[in-house]
């Protein structure tokens, strides 16, 4: 050990690489189950943590404007079209 480097810079210098090889070696493994996982999609059965989707979009909703909502949506967007 050299001897201008404190005991608690090379403990933490060590700490930080056991560190970053626990991370490495967690990293490796979320990425073999991920491509394992892959086989199970491309076979055709389904995520259980997504949702089914729907197989139509929802209907749309109208509601008619009387004549003083329309008159004032109107002058909404005139004071926005001026901007």
């Amino acid at each position: 050990m050299p001897d201008d480097v404190s005991i608690l810079a090379m403990l933490g210098l060590t700490l930080l690489v056991l560190a970053a090889v626990a991370w490495t070696a967690v990293l490796v493994l979320l990425v073999r189950r991920a491509r394992s996982g892959g086989a199970a999609e491309r076979s055709g059965h389904a995520l259980s943590g997504l949702p089914r989707q729907r197989q139509a979009a929802p209907h749309l909703e109208a509601v008619e404007l009387t004549p003083a909502e329309q008159d004032a949506f109107a002058g909404l967007v005139r004071r926005l079209g001026r901007r």
